[in-house]
């Protein structure tokens, strides 16, 4: 399932500091609620990595307040994110080559993309990272090659 876009500026918080993770999940909070109501009555889990703003007691005490579920992620470990793993380079696939005018028609293009995604894209590409992960944990956070 694509993420929620929550309104993040990256430059309105350039150094992602403790605060501006708060206003983040915020706005990622207020878009849930208008977005996938039934989500923040089931409960939410959360993937960040152990960044110092992420680790900082603001981030924890939003996350406890809220009833968020963390899901740990490796720094530097890119191919263990769901987006990274199996999103990010079928969709850099697609859009190769292509050029965009304007914004307005990047978004329409990557809209129509995401429209036309069958559902088993993302139960493969889950599965394949529930694998990958187990390898990973089996490993004791050794490298390994897919």
């Amino acid at each position: 399932m694509p993420g929620l876009d929550c309104g993040q500026d990256e430059e309105e918080f350039p150094n992602r500091s403790a605060a501006a993770i708060a206003v983040t999940l915020d706005r990622l909070k207020e878009a849930i609620r208008r977005k996938r109501p039934g989500l923040l009555r089931r409960g939410v889990v959360h993937q960040h990595d152990s960044a110092t703003p992420h680790s900082a007691n603001l981030t924890q005490k939003w996350l406890q307040r809220y009833g968020w579920e963390i899901l740990p992620h490796p720094a530097h470990s890119p191919d263990l994110a769901s987006s990274d793993f199996h999103l990010f380079g079928p969709l850099k696939r697609h859009l190769g080559g292509m050029a965009f005018e304007t914004e307005d028609n990047l978004i329409s293009e990557l809209r129509n993309w995401f429209d036309n995604l069958d559902v088993d894209f993302f139960r493969v590409g889950t599965n394949s990272l529930l694998s990958r992960w187990q390898k990973c944990i089996d490993l004791h956070g050794d490298y390994f090659e897919k």
